[in-house]
C-alpha cells in the first residue's frame, strides 16, 4: 500500500519533474509583487493527483532566501492515516521577476512549473495556479474560506482556459496542528542531488513522483 502526501502549493506544482514551462493558451500575471506574494496560503480547491491525494487542511507557507530563492514549506492532514504532514521545497523565478511564473522544486534538480494565471492584485489575498499542464490547477486564499462569488469567477475563468473545472476538489479546512514542525524537520531520507533513496517500512512514506519512488516525512501530532 503506497501513502502518499504533500508535493506544491504551492501550494506546490512538481508533478512532472524537469517541465517548467507554461501551458499552451495561458498567461502568467504581469506586474507581479513577489514579496507580496510570500507568506501563508491556503488551499481552497484543487484538481486531483497522486501526490495530495486524500489531504485536507492544505497550506502553504512562502519565504525569502537568499540569492533569489524562496523556500516551500507545504503542509496537510491526510484523512487516510489520520496524520499531519509536511514537506519543504525551494522555488525561483524562470525569469523575469516581475511575471509570476516559477519552477519549484521538492526533490533534488527536479523542477516543475508554478504558474500564477489569476490574482487579487490589490491585496494579495488569492490566486489561481497552474501547474506544467492543464491537469493542474490549484485556487488559493490567504483564509481558509474564500468568498463564493470570488471562488465561482475563478471558477468559470478556469473553465474559459481549458482546465476540467467538474473535477475540481473543494479542500475542507477543520484542524489545526497542534505541534507543527519547524522548517528544517521535515527532510527526505537523502539529501544527495540525484538520488532518491527508498523509505524505511513506515506509514509516513510520500510518493517522490520519480519513478515512483518513495521518502520519509515527519508526522506532525494534531489536535481534534
Amino acid at each position: 500500500m503506497k501513502y502518499r502526501a504533500l508535493g506544491l502549493l504551492i501550494l506546490v506544482a512538481t508533478t512532472v519533474f524537469g517541465c517548467t514551462s507554461v501551458p499552451k493558451g495561458l498567461e502568467p500575471v504581469d506586474e507581479f509583487d513577489g514579496g507580496r506574494y510570500l507568506g501563508k496560503w491556503y488551499e481552497i480547491a484543487r484538481l486531483d493527483h497522486s501526490f495530495e491525494r486524500n489531504l485536507s487542511n492544505v497550506s502553504a507557507m512562502y519565504t525569502a532566501k537568499e540569492k533569489g530563492e524562496i523556500a516551500v514549506l507545504n503542509r496537510g492532514f491526510n484523512e487516510k492515516d489520520g496524520e499531519w504532514k509536511q514537506i519543504e521545497g525551494k522555488a525561483r523565478f524562470l525569469g523575469d521577476e516581475s511575471v509570476g511564473s516559477l519552477k519549484v522544486s521538492f526533490f533534488g534538480p527536479f523542477y516543475g512549473g508554478y504558474h500564477i494565471i489569476e490574482l487579487d492584485r490589490i491585496d494579495y489575498s488569492y490566486a489561481m495556479v497552474s501547474g506544467p499542464s492543464l491537469s493542474y490547477l490549484w485556487i488559493l486564499s490567504r483564509t481558509t474560506l474564500l468568498d463564493e462569488d470570488i471562488f465561482i469567477r475563478l471558477e468559470t475563468r478556469a473553465a474559459e482556459l481549458g482546465f476540467d473545472t467538474t473535477k475540481l476538489i473543494r479542500v475542507k479546512h477543520d484542524r489545526t496542528a497542534a505541534n507543527p514542525l519547524s522548517e528544517g524537520r521535515a527532510k527526505m531520507a537523502t539529501n544527495a542531488a540525484n538520488t532518491l533513496t527508498p523509505c524505511p517500512k513506515t506509514p509516513n512514506c510520500v510518493s517522490s513522483l520519480a519513478e515512483d519512488k518513495q521518502h520519509f516525512i515527519e508526522p506532525i501530532t494534531y489536535e481534534g
